[in-house]
């Protein structure tokens, strides 16, 4: 089993930053991949971004590109969601993902094993 725990969340007008944390614990080296998917009122769940946790290789959605960083601290067990520039239709509810991603599949599509309580994100214009 994998425990994730979210925070960073909150409120911040349009143009702000948010730094969201994912602190992940128990059999984190079972897995290969984390990632960040965020759902907003009324809309299906996406992934924002995904990190390959021993290669280091990242993936972004289009609509965050540019805007939005993963990196992850090893020592520390815990991934972040670095987000700039941050627009109104960016507010939703965020969630930390972790699990195995078979090679081929998107990670920024795949249903992962192991998922965190969530952070709510609210920007305002």
């Amino acid at each position: 089993q994998v425990q994730l725990v979210e925070s960073g969340g909150g409120s911040v007008q349009a143009g702000g930053s948010l730094r969201l944390s994912c602190a992940a614990s128990g059999y984190t080296y079972t897995t290969n991949y984390m990632a960040w998917f965020r759902q907003a009122a009324g809309k299906e769940r996406e992934g924002v971004a995904a990190i390959a946790t021993r290669r280091g290789t990242t993936y972004y959605a289009d609509s965050v590109k540019g805007r939005f960083t993963i990196s992850q601290d090893n020592a520390k067990n815990t991934v972040y969601l670095q987000m700039n520039s941050l627009k109104p239709e960016d507010t939703a509810m965020y969630y930390c993902a972790a699990g195995v991603v078979p090679r081929g599949r998107s990670p920024l599509a795949y249903e992962y094993a192991y998922w965190g309580q969530g952070t709510q994100v609210t920007v305002s214009s």
